[in-house]
């Protein structure tokens, strides 16, 4: 069973659900159907969006491998919140205007530093698990 998965997937879809609502606001505000129409709010918006898209599933799956490979609970949900803090960091950072590139820097250091932290778990805790 994937328990602290899908608590971490439900939580970023929550944010994902949140990100693409501002878009379609943004859109139908802009009466834009394709694009960004040349609004720096709606560009803003697609790219917390898109960029949200982009890396949160490889960690969402990362994290799932973890715990399928019999990680400890808080093994899994640590990085789990690392990404969430730093996906909510880089999606508040591209939205403001204009763009604070420190939150969106330290958003994408959380967010690097968490996919990393999980490529090496996922490496290092079956090789303790079948050494143990």
């Amino acid at each position: 069973m994937l328990l602290m998965t899908s608590i971490i997937a439900a939580i970023l879809t929550i944010i994902f659900v949140k990100l693409s609502f501002a878009v379609i606001g943004l859109r139908r505000k802009n009466k834009v159907g394709l694009g960004s129409g040349g609004y720096d709010d709606l560009e803003r918006a697609i790219r917390a969006q898109g960029n949200f898209a982009e890396y949160v599933p490889i960690g969402l799956i990362l994290i799932a491998c973890l715990e399928l490979n019999g990680a400890p609970w808080w093994l899994v949900i640590l990085p789990g919140i690392a990404l969430i803090i730093g996906r909510l960091i880089h999606a508040k950072g591209i939205n403001e205007p204009p763009p604070n590139f420190s939150s969106r820097v330290l958003g994408m250091k959380f967010t690097f530093g968490t996919l990393i932290t999980l490529a090496i778990l996922n490496v290092g805790w079956p090789l303790y698990s079948m050494v143990a």
